[in-house]
């Protein structure tokens, strides 16, 4: 296939990647309904049980997707803390179940959006992915013979000193629209117009609107026709970060993505194309270390997963509210300003960090 039909075919797949996308779930309900090993006589009253896990996990991955770190950092937790509150306790091997297939489609949907709406540096992306994959492996084998008390309080420091390290970070670096170009006329022709020297394309879809300098100055413009300006250098300090976000996304299955939005703002990445970004290397870090986990537990003794005893009564909820959450995530980050941004992600982290230490403490 000749590469004027590769970009024709991915621009196409981006333009209706809203109605894709909610094709998945459906075909995943379709068959949750239809084939999936449920309780004998299991009625509506079984299917209904869990409806109230729509609005809290579409809301959950609205913020996470939003701020481009994993579901399971709130997804974890509040399967733990809160769910048993209104319901009986899950067992770990359920929460991994529950968690995997929830992220996995909410990750993919919001991927998804942010290339759709040109905030993510793919090149950028896979050469962090790249970098983190012995990382995440790394971890997750290791996982099977550490503590998970020890996970947690590892997990529990790394997040609290983000946290620290957000709140200190200046994000004064450009911002959508700000660039100085020696042009007076800043905006961005949506038209074909040239009334700006910005790269420009009517779709604004994937890789429209990106333009790599020859000193190595990126320049992105967005689909809502925001500019950003910025270098790809810095990659030894991100993948000092993505190596230790990689171990404990292996670990305890998030990580990485919490400490590499510290790595990609600390190197003067646009915080709104760091967000984009940095969906791609949470995605593709976590299908990874959810394939180890699966297949890795079974081969040394550790955990395994067992389609009979998944709550399917709660993916049926859990996993299209992921898919709208990150459908409606890009629009989110689009429309905060950067400071609220960052103050929320700080606060994010260190609550996530006290219910780590809770949970390793044993509470």
């Amino acid at each position: 296939m000749s590469t004027q039909s590769l970009s024709h075919v991915q621009k196409s797949f981006l333009k209706y990647q809203h109605i894709l996308v909610f094709i998945a779930p459906l075909l995943f309900l379709t068959a949750v309904f239809t084939i999936a090993p449920t309780p004998s006589g299991a009625g509506t009253d079984y299917w209904l049980q869990y409806w109230w896990l729509f609005p809290v996990f579409l809301t959950g991955a609205t913020i996470v997707n939003t701020v481009g770190i994993s579901g399971s950092a709130l997804f974890v937790p509040f399967l733990i803390f809160i769910f048993p509150i209104f319901a009986n306790p899950l067992e770990p091997a359920q929460l991994v179940k529950i968690g995997l297939i929830s992220e996995a489609f909410g990750l993919s949907s919001s991927a998804i959006a942010f290339i759709q709406y040109g905030l993510v540096d793919r090149r950028l992306a896979l050469t962090l992915v790249a970098g983190s994959i012995p990382f995440v492996v790394g971890g997750a084998l290791l996982s099977f013979i550490i503590p998970e008390v020890v996970f947690h309080a590892l997990l529990g420091i790394a997040l609290l000193a983000a946290s620290y390290l957000l709140f200190n970070t200046d994000l004064a670096h450009e911002e959508p629209g700000s660039s100085t170009s020696s042009n007076s006329d800043h905006a961005t022709a949506t038209d074909g117009g040239a009334v700006s020297d910005l790269p420009n394309d009517p779709g604004k879809l994937g890789p429209a609107g990106v333009r790599t300098a020859d000193d190595g100055t990126v320049t992105r413009v967005d689909r809502e026709g925001d500019d950003y300006r910025y270098t790809r250098g810095g990659y030894l300090r991100r993948f000092a970060n993505y190596s230790v976000g990689g171990t404990f996304q292996g670990l305890a299955g998030f990580g990485v993505g919490e400490l590499g939005i510290i790595s990609m703002l600390s190197t003067k990445v646009p915080v709104r194309v760091a967000i984009g970004t940095n969906h791609i290397v949470v995605a593709l870090t976590a299908i990874l270390a959810s394939l180890v986990h699966v297949f890795g537990g079974g081969l040394v003794g550790g955990h395994s997963l067992s389609l009979a005893s998944t709550h399917w009564n709660m993916v049926v909820f859990t996993v299209p509210a992921t898919v709208l959450g990150g459908q409606i995530a890009p629009y989110v980050s689009n429309a905060l300003e950067t400071e609220t941004i960052k103050n929320f992600v700080g606060v994010l982290f260190a609550i996530i960090s006290l219910a780590l230490f809770l949970m390793a403490a044993g509470f």
